[in-house]
């Protein structure tokens, strides 16, 4: 091997690296990538679809009402949940609907024959919802674990947004 070719070679190598260094830095600190575990989310989300995780969208914007979000819980296990009540706001449910500070909420995407439990934020010990902390349910009212038992979540659970389903190929789509 020439000179010539042993440069090429370097160069390459370091074109290389750097695209991987780029994209290891991206998977962790900007985008990755989640799959749906149960029914919670049904009819939004399937089990086992593949989804993308926007990290950095909280670092930037802030968390919205209605924004699907993956975040922590117990320390190793991770929920795909929706932001529903924001800080001080006040959430109840009665007759299968969420109201917001005494305002119903309007929620096209849940089925029409749901059937579930009122709910008061009181019985969580909350007037209203403290500052950096969120109210987050299941699109499956019947059968999703979220604040109702789990309790409001604090910010820093929250991991990211979920901007895009990519699995399966047929149902791609953005959020």
């Amino acid at each position: 091997m020439d000179w010539l070719g042993i440069k090429e070679f370097l160069k390459d190598s370091f074109k290389l690296i750097v695209f991987l260094v780029i994209l290891l830095f991206i998977m962790v600190y900007v985008f990755s990538i989640t799959q749906v575990v149960g029914n919670s989310m049904s009819p939004t989300l399937k089990e086992d679809e593949v989804l993308f995780l926007n990290k950095a969208q909280y670092k930037i914007f802030d968390i919205a009402r209605g924004d699907i979000v993956s975040l922590e819980y117990a320390d190793t296990k991770y929920l795909i949940k929706r932001i529903i009540g924001l800080p001080g706001e006040k959430v109840e449910i009665r007759n299968n609907q969420v109201y917001i500070n005494d305002k119903l909420l309007e929620e096209n995407y849940l089925k029409d024959d749901l059937h579930y439990d009122d709910f008061s934020l009181e019985s969580l010990g909350f007037n209203a919802i403290p500052e950096d902390m969120y109210f987050v349910l299941g699109d499956n009212r019947e059968d999703s674990l979220d604040s109702r038992e789990i309790g409001l979540v604090n910010k820093d659970q929250i991991k990211g947004k979920i901007f895009m389903r990519f699995w399966p190929f047929n149902k791609i789509s953005f959020f």
